[in-house]
């Protein structure tokens, strides 16, 4: 496919999603093309900025309004219209845009000014690159005794609340949600008068890297920020884990788990806000989990 074939392509493709097209410049009027001009002319526009709750593809639809205010529950690709027996256009580059966003945030890496502007201690699991972290969650878990020592040295006196963000499957997720989350439950928690000390960051993160936390410091709480596992409604979905003295083989039935963290979910400042209040429950109770629920009771 030449250049003109591929313009001729994209023009008929914004015409189809009803965008106004701008007439490209002939070969003799055409000026000498400055870096980046190719890319401002005749591009697509951005559609992953569409909020999928307001749209709605259906052509001639019998009752939009009721359609409509379903949609604004969930962020399903609901009322996408088709094209014949295909679905149209518009809907399928945005499932490819939202997958590729989807698989960018599980193999990127979470910039090293993320924790160097933000004041984080840097700490990394055993695994040495990306592709083992998801071959291999055990070693996710644990760190070596390079990093222990680091973890020892910024916990000595054992901590009653280590706060720890971990880059886990979205580095995305991460970027976008941990420093304001981080910070409103630091404010919390000196509001409530509970200690604080630095915050870690942990390359290749799992949520059992808790355990060896607990086992090194002697912390009494340990609570985690990490990207989860993204998907096609959003790749910045960020999860709270609060476990209370974890130790080598704690349960899963253990965490106290705050979901959902991301701007169409639970914003991060109210996540912390609502995190912090949580740590200081966990405390007084002694107990996270399933024996925080029946503590409660």
């Amino acid at each position: 496919m030449n250049k003109d074939e591929l313009q001729s392509l994209v023009a008929q493709m914004l015409r189809e999603m009803g965008h106004p097209v701008a007439q490209a410049p002939t070969k003799e009027s055409a000026a000498p093309e400055r870096a980046g001009t190719a890319a401002q002319d005749g591009c697509l526009p951005d559609i992953t900025q569409i909020d999928l709750r307001s749209q709605y593809l259906v052509e001639n639809p019998k009752n939009p309004q009721t359609f409509l205010a379903l949609k604004k529950k969930t962020p399903a690709r609901l009322g996408v219209g088709r094209a014949g027996p295909r679905y149209r256009t518009e809907t399928l580059l945005r499932f490819r845009a939202d997958h590729a966003a989807a698989q960018d945030s599980v193999f990127s890496q979470v910039p090293e000014r993320f924790y160097r502007d933000n004041d984080y201690v840097f700490v990394k699991t055993k695994c040495k690159d990306k592709d083992e972290y998801l071959t291999r969650p055990d070693l996710g878990r644990r760190f070596d005794e390079e990093n222990a020592a680091v973890i020892q040295r910024t916990f000595p006196d054992r901590p009653k609340v280590v706060l720890v963000i971990g880059d886990g499957l979205s580095s995305a997720a991460v970027e976008a949600n941990a420093p304001d989350c981080a910070a409103a439950i630091r404010q919390g928690l000196q509001t409530r008068g509970i200690p604080l000390g630095k915050t870690l960051f942990i390359q290749y993160c799992r949520v059992g890297a808790s355990e060896h936390i607990g086992e090194l410091t002697g912390a009494e709480l340990v609570c985690m920020l990490v990207g989860e596992r993204p998907g096609l409604v959003t790749n910045e979905s960020m999860s709270a884990y609060l476990t209370y003295r974890p130790r080598f083989g704690t349960p899963e039935s253990a965490r106290t788990v705050v979901s959902n963290i991301h701007r169409q979910g639970t914003p991060a400042v109210e996540a912390g806000a609502h995190i912090a209040g949580l740590i200081e429950t966990i405390l007084e109770k002694k107990a996270s989990g399933v024996a925080l629920r029946q503590a409660r009771a």
